[in-house]
């Protein structure tokens, strides 16, 4: 399958390496010094793009692969109050599959999360919190993989109502987000419930990037061919 990158960072470099490794030909990289290139011929042969850049510059990515009727794997955070716009844009016939993380044992974890809020929804002696972790280099806080964890423990937990950043003066009604930047640390989420007399953690821990590339290649199979708005839940069907 021919493969084109929108971002040529450190996950575009992984990914082009795993797309390669599973037998696919990456046809065309935008980067920084070659914006325009998304009306080249190299860019439109390619039967899905790949989008690994910044919230400040996804959307209009986005929109430029429209125009060429270009299919798209988003993989940039922070940038979702745009998204009725890119839904409505699947429902005129172009095609986007965002995840919030793409690593497939994370997107176990999410599933885990549910469950275990549902569970925990009958013992209101315990609060829940999360932390979360991510290298320097990160724009967003919270990650948006910690928003949808939280929206997880949201639905399902009734005495939390939203969530927001931990800054020491949280409501109990709110889900208390802890979001630090250290290092290189490519993702660590944990979500903590606790009560008087013990805890209960379940947490996510990402020893490279590697796990988020290789997810965001099977999700540009998943993509070529299809249309509309995709996700996660319809390629792993949990």
């Amino acid at each position: 399958m021919k493969i084109a990158l929108i971002g040529y960072g450190k996950m575009g470099k992984e990914i082009e390496q795993i797309a390669i490794s599973r037998g696919h030909e990456i046809v065309s990289i935008i980067d920084v010094n070659n914006p325009n290139d998304f009306s080249s011929d190299a860019f439109k042969s390619a039967a899905v793009a790949i989008e690994f850049t910044a919230p400040s510059v996804a959307l209009e990515n986005y929109r430029k692969c429209f125009a060429v009727g270009m299919p798209v794997v988003a993989g940039t955070t922070g940038w979702l109050a745009h998204l009725p716009e890119i839904k409505e844009a699947c429902e005129k016939g172009n095609t986007f599959f965002y995840a919030s993380n793409f690593s497939i044992g994370v997107n176990i974890f999410f599933a885990i999360n549910k469950y275990l809020a549902k569970i925990m929804n009958q013992f209101p002696d315990y609060d829940v919190k999360m932390k979360e972790i991510h290298h320097i280099h990160k724009l967003d806080a919270p990650s948006g993989t910690a928003i949808t964890l939280a929206e997880g423990v949201l639905e399902n937990v009734d005495r939390k109502n939203k969530w927001a950043l931990s800054d020491g003066t949280n409501s109990t009604s709110e889900l208390a987000i802890e979001a630090l930047r250290e290092g290189e640390v490519p993702g660590y989420h944990s979500i903590i419930y606790d009560s008087a007399v013990d805890n209960i953690t379940i947490t996510h821990d990402a020893k490279s990037r590697k796990g988020f590339a290789l997810g965001a290649v099977v999700a540009a199979e998943f993509t070529a061919g299809k249309k509309g708005f995709l996700s996660m839940d319809d390629m792993l069907k949990f």
